[in-house]
C-alpha cells in the first residue's frame, strides 16, 4: 500500500451521484495516478471471485496495510494477502520519468512490446535496455544522448550508438528481484525478462503476476516444499510467492465463500505442470488430513504417472493424457474423498515412438523390477527384447531407477486397495500388450494375404488374456463380414493384420488405464456424498509444437485453445465487461482473443472438427482428400492456411503449428473389429470381458452418420474428436462454475539443463500467457471490489454515528466519508464498490483492530464469569471431595481392618507350619544322628567282643558272659525293627509287583535287550545265594553240635549240687540266644535281597519303556539306567561285605560258645574225678 494511504488525508466531497456516479476530480481516463507509482510501499496481491447477484465478479484485494498481529479468519481478504518487503520509494528523478498514464494496447504484436516506454529522449535516465541482434535483451549504460541517437555502453565494453526510441527504459536496482511484477516501474518485456531470469538464478521460482503465480521448472530440486514450509504458509508466516500460498488460498476461499474452487495449471510440455499439481496435493493433504484418505490421493500419482507419463523428446516426464482431480472437503474442512478424470490417452504410443522416445514409463518398470516368481509367470524378457520397445532405441531416463519405480506402483497400488489377484491380472495384460508386438505374420498366397505365425509370441498373448491360441491366430488373420444373412470371412493382408493387431493392443492398453481410474475412483469416494465443496486440480498437456505434428498434437493443442479462453475470459473479458456493466470509468485493454481460431475448429458444419468426422465416415476417405477438404473450405480463415501434400497450418494463440493429416482419419475412427471384441469376451481372465463389456457398451451409443464399413462393427461409433470435444466442453463447464487460480508454468531451455535461461524461449511463452497484460489491468484498473450490501455488511459496526437512512450504499458512502478515503482511489458503481490497489487495506485493519478490541472485551467479561462460576463450582466440588472422600476413606478402612485381621490369622497359621516343619527336621536330624552314633557303637562293640575274647584269660568268664549277651540283646532289637520295616516295605512290594504284572506284557519286547544284563545279575546273585547257602549251612551244622554238647553236658551233670546245675543252665540259655539273633540277621539279609533285587528290575524295565516311548517321562533314560547300574554295583558291593562280616561274627559267636562249653564239661568232668 502506499504511504498516501496510510496518513488518512482530507475528503473530497462527492459532487454527484448515480446515474453515473462519477467523481467530477476524476478524470475519466486516468487509470494510474502518480501516487500509485511514485511511493512503492506494501503492496498486497490478492485474488478472489465473489459471486454477487448471479454475476461471477473477480476480487482483488491489495493493500493489507497496518500492524495486524492476526488475520480473522471470516475476512475475504484473509486467505489472500501475499505481502512483499517494504521497499524503500524512489526519488524524484526517478518519480520524474513515470508516465502518467498506461496506452491502450493495440492489437500489433510490435506496438504491445513497449507498451510501458514513452520516448527516451526527454529522459534522463542512466540504464536502459537495447535489443542485441540475436533477440535477447542487454542491459546497458547510457553515455551520452542527443534528440535521435544515444551512446550507450554494454557491460562486455562495447559501445554502440543506437536510435534513442529504440531504448527502453530499466528499472532501479532496488527494485531487482522483487516477486510481483506489479511491482515493476517499468512494465516492459526485457524488465520482465531480467525479474524472472534473477529470481530464478537465485532459485526462487516462483513470481506472482497479479492473480497469476509465474512458475519456472528449476530442473531440479530446490528446498522450497519441506514440511517447515508448509507449518509456514499454513500460519501465514511466510508470504513469498508459491504454490502453496495460491493452494492456500484456494483453500481459505472455499471455508469462506461456500464456493468449489479450482487451480488451473498450464504452461508447454516440459514447463512443469505435473509437478506443480503434486506439489499443491501435497499442501491440500497436509491441511485438509486427518481422515487417511490424504494419504490414498497422494498415492495416485505414481501410478497414473507409469500408466500415463512417458519420456518424450523434450520432457522425460511428459504425462500423455489429460487429468482433472476434484478433492472433496466435509464441513469440517477435510478431506473426506476424491474423484479423478482423464481426458485422451495417446494410445498410438504404445505401438509406435519416435526415436530417442520411450512408451509409457511402466513397461520398463514391470520388465526391470518385476521379481522371479512373477517373471516367469509372464514370460518377461528384457524391455530391448520387444519390438513396441525396441523400435526408438531408448529403455533408460538419467537418474530414474525404473525397478525401484516399480516398487513404488506396487506398493500405491496395494495403497488404493487394487487386490494381489487384480494387481496380477493388471501385469498380465501389460505384458500381453508387448507380446502382441512380437507377433509376425507369414504369406499364404499370392494375393499378399496373410496369417499369423504360430511362435512364441502368439502363445504367450493368449495364455496371458485366456483365450483359445487358434481363436487368437483367426482374429489377426481374417475379418467376418455380415452380408444380408450370410457371414463372409475376408483374409487379411499384412498391412490390415499389423493394423488389426496394433488396434488389440492400443485398446487393451486404453482399456486397462481407463479400469485403473475407475477402481481409483471407488476406493477415493468414502464420504464424497457427505459436502458439496471441493477443490480441483487441472493438469493437462501444454502447447506441443513439434517437427512433426499428428492427430494428438492437434486434440492437445485444441484444449489449449480453450483452456486460454478460460483464462482471458476471467482475466480480461470479465474484468472489462464488469466495469462497463457496472457503470465506472474505465481505459480499455486490447488484448489477443482467440476465438477465431476456436471457431476454425469448433464451427459447423465447416469447422476442422465437422469436417474431419465428415470424412471419418466416408468408406473411401483418406488422409489426402481430408486435407484438400479443409484447403477447399477453410483457406478463407484467416486462423488456417494450406500447406503442400497432406499438410495444413494453424495459427494458435501460442504461434503457428502445421499439421500433417497422415493418420488422422484413423486415429479419430479408432476401430477395433468386431471379431476382437468376440475374441476378448470369450477370455478365461477377468479382465478383458470387462474390456470387452465395455467396448460393446460404447457400441450402443448414438451414430452421426453413416457407418464406416456396412459389414463391419466398430468398437466406438462415437469419433475420437467428438468424445473428446464432449468431455471439453464438460470440463469448461466445470471450471465455470468454481472460482479459478492460475499458475502459468514456464520452461526456460529446452535442454533441461538447470540453471539455463533462454530470453526468446521463456519471452515467447510470456507472450502466450498473456503475462504482461494481466498485470496491466491488475495494476492500472480497480482490482478490489465489494457489492455494497456486503461492504456495509462487513464495515457498517465501524460507523461513529447513525445514518439516516440504511440502504446499503449510503451506509458505504458514509464509511468511505468517515475514512477519509481519496475519491480517486475508488468508484462507485450500480451494485459495487471498486477501489485502487491497497485502498481496502486500511478498513481491513480498523476492522480487524476494532474486532480484536470487542473480542478482549468479550474475553474479559467472559473470563470474570467463568472465574465466578468456577469459584461457585469449586466450593461445591471441595464440599462433595469432603463426602466422598470420608465414605471412601471408611470403606478402606473396614477393608483394611479386614485385611489385618486375615493377615494375623494366616501369619498364625505360617508360623505354626514353619514351627512343625522345623521340628520335623530337627527330629530327623536327630534321628540320622543317632542311627549314625549307634551304628558306631554296634560297630565298636563289635571290635570290643574281640578283644574281650584274646583277653578272656584274664577276666572272669561270667562278666564276660553278660558284656556279650547285652550286646546281643540290643542287636536283636534293632533286628526286630528291621523286621517291621521290612514288612512294611514288603506291602509296598505287593503294590510294585501289581504295576509289574501290568508291564509284563510290554516286557516281551524289551527282554532281548535286558538279557545281558539280567545274566550279569543272576551270576552275580547266584554267588551271593551260594554264600548265602553256606552260611546258612555252617550256621545250621553249628547248631546241631551245640545241641548235641548240651544233651551230653546235661547228662553228665545230673550228680552234681543244685548250685552248679542252676548256673549251668543260666550259661546254657545264655549260649543259645545269640544264635537265634543270628537266624535273624541272616533272614534279614535274605528279605533285603530279594527286595533290591525286585526293585532294581522293576526300575530297569520302567527305563527301558522310556526309551522306547511307551512312557512319557521328563528324564533320559541312558543317563538313568547307567546311575541305576552304578547303584547296584553300589549295593552289591556293600551287601557282600556285610554278608562276609555277619557270617565272620556269626562264626566267632559260635566257637567261643562251643569253646567255653567244652572247657566247661571238662572242667566239670575233671573235677568230678578229682572228687
Amino acid at each position: 500500500m502506499s504511504r498516501n494511504s496510510r496518513v488518512l488525508p482530507s475528503f473530497q466531497s462527492i459532487r454527484s451521484m448515480p446515474g453515473d456516479f462519477r467523481f467530477a476530480d476524476v478524470p475519466a481516463s486516468d487509470p494510474l495516478e502518480k501516487s500509485d507509482v511514485g511511493n512503492l510501499g506494501n503492496i498486497d496481491v490478492i485474488s478472489s471471485c465473489i459471486p454477487e447477484n448471479g454475476d461471477l465478479g473477480y476480487t482483488a484485494v491489495e493493500g493489507t496495510v497496518g500492524n495486524m498481529d492476526q488475520v480473522i479468519e471470516d475476512s475475504p481478504y484473509s486467505g489472500n494477502v501475499i505481502s512483499v518487503e517494504d521497499r524503500t520509494s524512489m526519488g524524484d528523478e526517478e518519480l520524474d520519468i513515470v508516465p502518467s498514464h498506461l496506452p491502450s494496447i493495440s492489437a500489433s504484436r510490435s506496438e504491445r512490446r513497449w507498451c510501458d516506454t514513452t520516448t527516451y529522449a526527454a529522459k534522463k535516465k542512466l540504464q536502459s535496455w537495447i535489443q542485441l541482434p540475436n533477440g535477447n535483451w542487454e542491459l546497458g549504460k547510457i553515455l551520452s544522448t542527443s534528440s535521435s541517437e544515444t551512446v550507450i555502453s554494454l557491460p562486455d565494453g562495447k559501445v554502440l550508438n543506437v536510435k534513442t526510441e529504440s531504448l527502453v527504459p530499466a528499472n532501479p536496482d532496488i527494485l531487482d528481484g522483487v516477486d510481483d511484477l506489479m511491482q515493476l516501474s517499468y512494465l516492459n518485456e526485457p524488465s520482465v525478462l531480467y525479474n524472472l531470469h534473477y529470481r530464478y538464478n537465485h532459485d526462487m521460482i516462483y513470481t506472482k503476476a497479479g492473480p497469476v503465480l509465474v512458475a519456472i521448472n528449476p530442473f531440479k530440486k530446490v528446498p522450497l516444499y519441506r514440511n517447515d514450509y508448509i507449518e509456514a504458509y499454513k500460519r501465514k508466516s511466510i508470504e513469498s510467492p508459491h504454490v502453496y500460498a495460491i493452494t492456500d488460498t484456494a483453500i481459505r476461499e472455499m471455508r469462506r465463500d461456500e464456493v468449489n474452487q479450482s487451480i488451473i495449471i498450464s504452461g508447454e510440455s516440459g514447463a512443469g505442470k505435473t509437478e506443480t499439481a503434486k506439489i499443491a496435493m501435497q499442501y491440500l493433504a497436509a491441511l485438509g488430513g486427518g481422515s487417511g484418505i490424504e494419504y490414498e490421493i497422494l498415492k495416485t500419482n505414481p501410478i497414473l504417472e507409469a500408466f500415463g507419463n512417458a519420456k518424450t523428446l523434450r520432457n522425460d516426464n511428459s504425462s500423455r493424457f489429460g487429468k482433472l482431480i476434484e478433492i472433496h472437503f466435509s464441513e469440517t474442512g477435510k478431506i473426506s474423498g476424491a474423484n479423478i478424470q482423464t481426458f485422451l490417452l495417446e494410445k498410438s504410443r504404445v505401438v509406435q515412438c519416435t526415436e530417442g522416445e520411450r512408451s509409457y514409463h511402466i513397461f520398463y518398470q514391470l520388465c526391470a523390477g518385476a521379481p522371479s516368481a512373477l517373471r516367469e509367470k509372464l514370460n518377461l524378457k528384457s524391455a530391448d527384447e520387444y519390438k513396441y520397445l525396441r523400435q526408438s532405441n531408448c529403455y533408460s531416463i538419467s537418474g530414474v531407477n525404473d525397478a525401484e519405480q516399480f516398487r513404488i506402483v506396487v506398493e500405491a497400488l496395494d495403497v488404493v486397495h487394487i487386490s494381489k489377484e487384480d494387481q496380477q491380472s493388471v501385469f498380465a495384460m501389460l505384458a500381453a500388450v508387448l507380446w502382441l508386438g512380437d507377433i509376425s505374420f507369414s504369406v499364404i498366397d499370392n494375393e499378399n494375404h496373410v496369417e499369423a505365425v504360430t511362435d512364441e509370441g502368439l502363445y504367450n498373448v493368449a495364455k496371458l488374456i485366456g483365450c483359445d491360441a487358434g481363436e487368437l491366430k483367426l482374429a489377426l488373420s481374417t475379418r467376418k463380414m455380415r452380408v444380408g444373412n450370410d457371414t463372409i470371412v475376408q483374409k487379411l493382408t499384412l498391412s490390415q493384420a499389423m493394423d488389426t493387431r496394433d488396434a488389440l493392443a492400443k485398446s487393451i492398453y486404453a482399456c486397462l488405464f481407463e479400469w485403473l481410474v475407475e477402481q481409483i475412483n471407488k476406493s477415493l469416494a468414502v464420504g464424497k456424498r457427505r459436502t458439496g465443496r471441493s477443490i480441483s486440480i487441472l493438469d493437462i498437456y501444454g502447447f506441443e509444437s513439434f517437427d512433426r505434428n499428428s492427430f494428438e498434437q492437434f486434440c492437445i493443442n485444441y484444449a489449449n485453445e480453450r483452456l486460454q479462453q478460460h483464462f482471458n475470459r476471467h482475466l480480461f473479458k470479465l474484468e472489462q465487461e464488469e466495469y462497463i456493466q457496472d457503470g465506472i470509468d474505465w481505459a480499455r485493454v486490447d488484448f489477443e482473443d482467440n476465438q477465431d481460431c476456436l471457431s476454425l475448429f469448433e464451427k459447423k458444419p465447416l469447422g476442422l472438427l465437422s469436417l474431419l468426422d465428415e470424412e471419418s465416415t466416408f468408406p473411401n476417405g483418406t488422409d489426402l482428400t481430408f486435407a484438400n477438404k479443409l484447403k477447399q473450405h477453410l483457406s478463407s480463415n484467416s486462423c488456417f492456411r494450406g500447406e503442400r501434400g497432406k499438410a495444413f497450418s494453424v495459427c494458435h494463440y501460442a504461434g503457428e503449428v502445421t499439421y500433417d493429416t497422415t493418420g488422422f482419419l484413423e486415429k479419430n475412427r479408432d476401430l477395433l473389429h468386431l471379431d476382437s471384441i468376440q475374441l476378448l469376451s470369450s477370455c478365461s481372465c477377468h479382465l478383458p470381458q470387462i474390456f470387452a463389456s465395455s467396448m460393446l457398451t460404447q457400441s450402443e451409443k448414438s451414430v452421426v452418420g453413416p457407418l464406416y464399413k456396412s459389414g463391419g462393427a466398430d468398437s466406438q461409433k462415437l469419433s475420437v474428436a467428438t468424445k473428446f470435444k464432449s468431455q471439453l466442453f464438460l470440463l469448461m463447464q466445470r471450471l465455470e462454475s468454481t472460482t479459478p487460480h492460475f499458475i502459468r508454468c514456464i520452461k526456460p531451455n529446452n535442454h533441461q539443463s538447470p540453471g539455463l535461461y533462454e530470453q526468446g524461449l521463456v519471452l515467447q511463452q510470456l507472450r502466450c500467457c498473456g503475462v504482461l497484460e494481466v498485470v496491466r489491468i491488475s495494476r492500472s484498473g480497480f482490482p478490489t471490489r465489494m457489492s455494497h450490501q456486503k461492504f456495509s455488511r462487513r464495515y457498517g459496526f465501524l460507523l461513529l454515528e447513525n445514518v439516516a437512512s440504511q440502504d446499503p450504499l449510503s451506509v458505504s458512502v458514509a464509511i468511505l466519508h468517515q475514512f477519509n478515503i481519496l475519491p480517486e482511489m475508488y468508484q462507485v458503481g450500480y451494485t459495487k464498490l471498486f477501489f485502487r490497489t491497497g485502498q481496502i487495506g486500511m478498513l481491513e485493519d480498523t476492522r480487524n483492530r476494532t474486532l480484536h478490541g470487542i473480542l478482549r472485551v468479550q474475553s474479559c467479561f467472559r473470563g470474570h464469569q467463568a472465574r465466578c462460576y468456577l469459584k461457585e463450582l469449586r466450593r461445591g466440588i471441595v464440599t462433595l471431595q469432603s463426602f466422598v472422600r470420608s465414605d471412601k476413606t471408611r470403606k478402606e478402612y473396614a477393608v483394611l481392618l479386614q485385611k489385618h485381621r486375615a493377615a494375623v490369622v494366616i501369619q498364625k497359621r505360617m508360623k505354626a507350619m514353619t514351627a512343625r516343619k522345623k521340628l520335623k527336621n530337627i527330629r530327623d536330624a536327630s534321628i540320622l544322628i543317632q542311627s549314625v552314633i549307634r551304628g558306631w557303637m554296634v560297630r565298636r562293640c563289635s571290635g570290643d567282643i574281640g578283644l574281650l575274647k584274646s583277653g578272656g584269660i584274664k577276666a572272669n568268664e561270667s562278666d564276660e558272659v553278660l558284656v556279650k549277651s547285652s550286646f546281643l540283646a540290643e542287636l536283636q532289637r534293632r533286628v526286630l525293627k528291621a523286621e517291621a520295616a521290612l514288612r512294611e516295605k514288603e506291602e509296598e512290594n505287593d503294590i510294585l509287583h501289581q504295576r509289574l504284572q501290568q508291564y509284563e506284557s510290554r516286557w516281551s519286547e524289551y527282554e532281548l535287550k535286558m538279557k545281558s544284563m539280567e545274566e550279569v545279575w543272576q551270576k552275580q546273585m547266584r554267588s551271593l545265594q551260594s554264600s548265602l547257602s553256606i552260611a546258612k549251612k555252617s550256621l545250621a551244622v553249628d547248631d546241631s553240635e551245640r545241641n548235641s554238647d548240651a544233651s551230653v553236658n546235661a547228662s553228665d551233670d545230673r550228680d552234681y549240687s543244685s548250685d552248679i546245675g542252676s548256673n549251668h543252665r543260666s550259661v546254657e540259655s545264655n549260649g543259645l540266644r545269640p544264635m537265634s539273633a543270628g537266624l535273624s540277621v541272616i533272614s534279614r539279609l535274605a528279605e533285603e535281597f530279594e527286595q533290591r533285587s525286585q526293585v532294581f528290575g522293576d526300575d530297569a524295565k520302567f527305563l527301558v519303556e522310556v526309551k522306547s516311548g511307551q512312557v512319557e517321562a521328563s528324564l533320559n533314560p541312558d543317563r538313568e539306567l547307567r546311575r541305576l547300574k552304578q547303584m547296584f554295583e553300589g549295593w552289591k558291593k556293600d551287601y557282600g561285605a556285610r554278608l562276609r562280616e555277619t557270617k565272620v561274627i556269626l562264626h566267632k559267636l559260635g566257637n567261643e560258645d562251643g569253646t567255653v562249653a567244652k572247657r566247661k564239661w571238662w572242667g566239670r568232668r575233671n573235677s568230678s574225678r578229682i572228687n
